[in-house]
């Protein structure tokens, strides 16, 4: 392990200004703390904030980020306390610690609902502080190589979250080669037989042709220096994860893969690098189409450089990146940089972006979107998406994700200009409009008074901002229809609790959901934003306990421990009555599936998560989500008799969504909240007496009905 000495001596390296006393108390505080604590594989749990600690010395951050990650864990696995660390390190290192805590506690792999909301909380830990976001990505990493002592379905489960959420994120902050570490890490976990097979292609190829880096690394040097330019040279193979992505993507096999090899040239000046580009492009055909300028537009995290690809030896394309050393800065380290120390004091790199800057402007767009699929959706574009530059016919730069098209180049330009859209003219030609922009092109968006945006445009959009307006634009113009059918449904809903669904008590239930007015009630209805349920309970929040029901809903599962969660699967929605059967997950959660529930089978290997469950005997509230699909007369008067006819059942509607419309019948989701399988049955057989009602089953298996809320026993 990685002495205090030693850590002191790492930070001296680029800080000999640093404040050793407070980093050895740190030190010893929480070796003490951890004292007795030990990791799967034996070592002593204090090992992990000390190599965490060491990964980001090498970023060069400040003492406060290094104090942090040797306290990281102290909060919330030992008997520390906020109090204590704020006093004995300082308000700074307690936030930061704080912050972490509560980043690990966070579930970023959990249901979509869920997931969305934690991402918001992660996003919020960011704009505080980004250092909080470094402290864990470092964690990570150090977990990541250690993976190994962990059991295997751990493993993946750890891999999976790495490579969906903590690899993009640390590329969207720059670190690219933490991204290529953590990918690469994952890749081992999740496909270790392709990782092999890739690393044994590579050792094949480098027997067959010899070491072809050292090779193309000699020939740019000597080119360098036939112009007269410093600069230093390095070339290496890419990652096996980079490689099978590749494969993936173009569908080609390795052989048939010419870009496997990247070289980095470092020089001086700015001035340098554009010569170091036209020595690079005397000396090796360029690659057409793979060019791209990130001095002149830069990336939003700060990162600049010149990438080219070139036909190099024996025809074998090479990519080549070149930039300035203050630009190799930014590149390795992202926003980070923004912290680095050199000689005792903050770097001033000019390159280095602002990270309040640069985190408000990764979440802008976020902050309107209340759906969580469409604030995730918006999220993951940000993150995870490349950047094309495209041009406005007077040339001003319009920065848009990889694979856009022009309209998102529309609302890029203008939420009004993008609903506007009719057309789109690339470099002068007319296209259609989902014709993918590339690099450097000119985009000109053609306009018409009048138009409004189409459905199909949701398809065709590629980034969340044109995604959200075209939504927008869309609720507003089915606002009529939403509000009719939100009528019908908060007539069921407020009839099946005796009450009237007047214009009073409608006003009344914007005021405590804070809506403007009662239409938009029923228009958030009518679209599914809100549920009768919900509106019913924004006025009369005591009358589900006055229903008669006898079951606590936080007891309605027997055989679970103490402390125990249970929530409801959202594949086979299982009601009390049904025979039921427990899966436990990660703490101290349990997920109940009908007993012939087919997702099961993932779990036969897996016994020891299985817990035997049932039902509490006594009588439940009219709260667990059932979905019908219903086939009905297409006729007037219809769909509103079948909701009464629900509502006079006891059920509520919380959700209806319309599968298919034909001139005389309707095929549709009601996602129905009962007592139990008995009311359901009820409800099946009143449902097919009714002379409007074609076909009426149970469906099973809904990807878009979540889990419902855990309840604690």
């Amino acid at each position: 392990m990685t002495t205090a000495d030693d850590l002191i001596a790492l930070v001296r390296t680029y800080n000999p200004k640093t404040n050793e006393a407070l980093i050895r108390a740190a030190y010893d505080y929480g070796g003490e703390m951890h004292e007795g604590q030990f990791r799967h594989s034996g070592e002593p749990y204090f090992t992990h904030p000390v190599a965490v600690a060491a990964i980001l010395t090498e970023q060069r951050l400040d003492d406060a980020t290094i104090i942090t990650a040797l306290l990281h864990d102290t909060i919330e696995d030992t008997k520390a306390s906020y109090a204590e660390v704020s006093e004995l390190f300082g308000e700074e290192t307690a936030k930061l610690v704080d912050g972490v805590t509560k980043l690990t506690n966070l579930q970023l792999t959990s249901s979509e609902t869920k997931q969305a909301e934690n991402f918001r909380k992660l996003f919020m830990a960011m704009s505080k502080d980004l250092r909080v976001i470094l402290v864990k990505l470092a964690d990570r990493l150090h977990n990541m190589r250690t993976i190994k002592s962990m059991r295997p379905e751990k493993q993946v489960q750890k891999a999976r979250e790495t490579m969906d959420i903590f690899a993009p994120l640390a590329g969207r902050m720059g670190m690219q080669w933490m991204r290529e570490e953590l990918e690469d890490l994952a890749f081992r976990v999740l496909n270790s037989e392709g990782r092999a097979s890739i690393i044994r292609r590579f050792i094949t190829l480098q027997r067959e042709t010899g070491d072809v880096i050292q090779r193309i690394t000699g020939d740019m040097r000597l080119e360098l220096e036939k112009v007269d330019i410093e600069a230093d040279v390095f070339g290496r193979a890419k990652k096996p994860y980079s490689i099978w992505r590749k494969m993936q993507e173009k569908e080609q096999s390795f052989s048939r893969l010419s870009d496997i090899y990247g070289f980095r040239i470092v020089t001086g000046t700015e001035e340098d690098c554009y010569r170091i580009l036209g020595a690079i492009h005397q000396r090796w055909r360029a690659v057409p189409g793979r060019f791209k300028d990130y001095i002149s537009q830069p990336k939003s995290n700060g990162y600049r450089s010149i990438h080219t690809t070139v036909s190099g030896r024996d025809g074998k394309r090479v990519e080549v990146q070149i930039r300035t050393r203050q630009m190799h800065d930014v590149a390795e380290s992202g926003v980070a940089a923004h912290w680095s120390y050199r000689d005792g004091v903050r770097t001033q790199n000019p390159f280095a972006v602002d990270p309040a800057k640069w985190i408000a402007q990764l979440t802008e767009q976020f902050d309107g979107e209340d759906n969580h699929e469409d604030f995730l959706e918006a999220v993951k574009l940000e993150m995870y998406s490349d950047q094309v530059f495209c041009f406005t016919p007077k040339g001003e730069v319009v920065k848009l994700p990889r694979g856009a098209t022009p309209i998102d180049f529309a609302y890029a330009i203008h939420t009004r200009i993008g609903n506007a859209c009719v057309g789109a003219k690339v470099d002068g030609m007319r296209v259609p409009l989902w014709t993918r922009v590339k690099n450097g092109q000119s985009v000109e968006v053609v306009t018409a008074e009048g138009q409004t945006p189409q459905a199909t445009w949701l398809d065709i959009a590629q980034t969340g901002k044109a995604k959200s307006a075209i939504r927008r634009s869309l609720r507003e113009a089915d606002r009529e229809r939403f509000i009719k059918l939100g009528r019908e449904l908060a007539r069921s809903a407020f009839g099946n609790v005796k009450k009237k669904a007047t214009d009073k008590a409608l006003a009344s239930a914007a005021k405590q959901l804070r809506l403007k007015d009662g239409d938009e009630v029923l228009a958030r209805l009518g679209s599914a934003e809100l549920t009768g349920r919900e509106v019913v309970q924004a006025i009369y929040p005591d009358l589900q306990q006055k229903s008669g029901a006898s079951v606590d809903a936080h007891r309605a599962v027997i055989g679970l421990a103490p402390g125990q969660s249970f929530e409801r699967a959202s594949c086979c929605q299982p009601l009390p009555g049904e025979r039921i059967i427990g899966i436990t997950q990660r703490g101290t959660g349990v997920v109940v599936h009908t007993i012939d529930c087919e997702r099961l089978e993932a779990f036969e290997q897996q016994p020891d998560r299985w817990l035997d469950l049932h039902w509490h005997d006594g009588s439940h509230a009219a709260q667990y989500g059932a979905t019908l699909k219903l086939t009905i007369g297409n006729d007037a008067g219809v769909l509103g008799r079948t909701c009464t006819l629900i509502g006079e059942t006891g059920a509520n509607i919380s959700d209806l969504h319309f599968v298919d419309r034909k001139p005389d019948f309707y095929s549709l989701l009601i996602y129905v909240e009962l007592r139990d399988v008995a009311h359901l049955h009820s409800l099946v057989g009143a449902l097919e007496a009714e002379s409007d009602v074609a076909s009426v089953e149970r469906q099973r298996d809904m990807a878009r009905t979540g889990p419902e809320k855990a309840r604690t026993v």
